[in-house]
C-alpha cells in the first residue's frame, strides 16, 4: 500500500520576503515529515487576496491554518502528527 504524501499549502505572493523565509524554514522539517508544499499566489484570486492579504504568508494543512507571518514549528509538528 502506498503512503500518502501530505500536502501543505503556502498562501503568499511574489516578492514577499516573509513568504521566502517561511518556505526556507519548512525545509528543516521536510525530510522528517515527508510533505509536499503547494504554493498559491493570493494575488491571482480576489477571494484569497481578501481572505489572506494582511496575513501572508499563511501555511495550511487542508483548510486548517497552521501559522501565518512566520513558521511556528510546534504548530507545524502538531498538525502533521495529527493527520
Amino acid at each position: 500500500m502506498a503512503t500518502r504524501v501530505t500536502e501543505l499549502i503556502l498562501y503568499g505572493r511574489r516578492g514577499c520576503h516573509l513568504c521566502d523565509e517561511l518556505r526556507l524554514a519548512l525545509l528543516e522539517f521536510q525530510s522528517e515529515y515527508r510533505f509536499r508544499l503547494r504554493e498559491i499566489d493570493i494575488d491571482a484570486d480576489p477571494e484569497l487576496r481578501a481572505r489572506y492579504g494582511p496575513l501572508i504568508p499563511v501555511l495550511c494543512l487542508g483548510d486548517r491554518e497552521i501559522c501565518h507571518f512566520h513558521l511556528d514549528p510546534a504548530a507545524l509538528k502538531q498538525a502533521l502528527e495529527a493527520r
